[in-house]
């Protein structure tokens, strides 16, 4: 039995730590998730007549609203979790904590599965998608074992003395936090996006080689004596002149993967029109995603003034990516920049784009050369390239 309740505290405590630090290098990407979650259960709650569907949706929307710091707790705590459990320190504690922490994934998990709004739970990041029916049944599982380390929980002890425990948990908590902060400072350590460095932004918009398409069926619609009747164009009926003719539409028979890894990607500027060819041919260019003006402009004005400049130099255009075009006029109309092409994007490409807010890119014929947080705009000014 203590081989065995040893063998289950390894695997559940590695896999916890390796889960959160695996989301650590990129609390962003959960958070959206989670974004993803509430929305949907708000959507589902506003359509009900549930006697608590004012509160639940007051209280999701508040978690919708600071899904960030949820993620950031939730990641540190899945890696403090698991190493309490390797050292044995507070099982008393930590048992519960896990146990409901497991039951609440389950739930996530076994919804995301069900309710098949979800491609990947968002388990293990971007780097290791998981499809949902995999992480739940995974989930399932950790729920198994962690029910016979609850049951057993007494025959669980400290590992080391308590002052050496102590200390380990300390640099669990300061890693757990310490790695969030800098990633969500200065991006993610390891880039599993489609806009990493290295990738075409073109080439990544297109459907991926060897994908099958969405296959539809044509089906008429024709009414007739008050009663609507559907046809394919091999079943029409020999009578069809005594038909009226309502519309056609296009079922989807068999849903296929050709989804591209880049999607709504399209920079059109204040009248509309599309620059995304021209963008992505362009020898060089420089692209400030902006997801939002929220942080005031201040704090990066100085370091990209300089970047421009440089730039300028050497002929390479500057361009101000955003989701809104008259925010970012308001935000830029007192600033020297306040001349910059500003071009319009999706809101989730940015947000998929840019895990910073700015984020700068620098492009070679759409192919992503480097990346930056707005905290190192100087660096960008250093790795200018040597000619246009």
């Amino acid at each position: 039995m203590k081989l065995l309740l040893r063998i289950i505290r390894v695997i559940v405590g590695i896999l916890f730590i390796f889960s959160g630090l695996v989301k650590a290098n990129d609390p962003l990407g959960l958070s959206y998730k989670m974004k993803e979650f509430f929305e949907i259960w708000n959507s589902g709650l506003e359509q009900g007549t549930f006697f608590l569907k004012n509160i639940l949706i007051n209280f999701f929307q508040f978690l919708h609203d600071h899904s960030l710091s949820l993620s950031v707790f939730m990641i540190a705590f899945e890696i403090i979790a698991g190493a309490a459990l390797l050292l044995g320190w507070r099982m008393k504690l930590f048992s519960w904590l896990l146990l409901l922490l497991i039951i609440f994934f389950t739930f996530l998990t076994g919804f995301a599965f069900y309710s098949g709004k979800f491609t990947n739970c968002g388990c293990f990041g971007d780097c290791l998608p998981i499809t949902p029916k995999t992480s739940f049944l995974k989930d399932i599982a950790l729920t198994l074992l962690i029910i016979f380390l609850f049951a057993y929980k007494k025959n669980i002890h400290p590992y080391f003395p308590g002052k050496i425990n102590f200390g380990i948990m300390a640099a669990s908590v300061v890693l757990s936090f310490g790695l969030q902060w800098y990633v969500l400072n200065y991006l993610p350590l390891i880039d599993c996006l489609p806009f990493k460095k290295g990738n075409n932004i073109s080439e990544k918009m297109k459907s991926p080689p060897g994908s099958a398409e969405d296959s539809f069926a044509i089906r008429f619609v024709y009414e007739k004596k008050g009663k609507q009747f559907e046809f394919s164009p091999s079943e029409l009926p020999a009578d069809l002149n005594t038909y009226t003719f309502k519309s056609r539409i296009d079922k989807l028979i068999r849903k296929g993967n050709a989804e591209p890894p880049i999607k709504g990607f399209s920079l059109r500027g204040s009248t509309g029109t599309d620059s995304t060819s021209i963008i992505l041919s362009e020898p060089y260019c420089f692209l400030l995603f902006c997801e939002n003006f929220s942080a005031p402009v201040s704090y990066w004005q100085k370091d990209f003034e300089d970047l421009r400049k440089a730039a300028d130099q050497k002929n390479i255009p500057v361009y101000i990516i955003t989701a809104s075009i008259n925010e970012a006029v308001i935000a830029l109309q007192k600033t020297s920049i306040s001349d910059i092409q500003v071009l319009d994007c999706d809101f989730t490409a940015i947000r998929t784009a840019a895990r910073t807010n700015p984020c700068l890119y620098l492009l070679k014929q759409g192919t992503v050369v480097n990346k930056w947080s707005y905290k190192r705009i100087e660096n960008a000014v250093k790795d200018l390239p040597a000619t246009q």
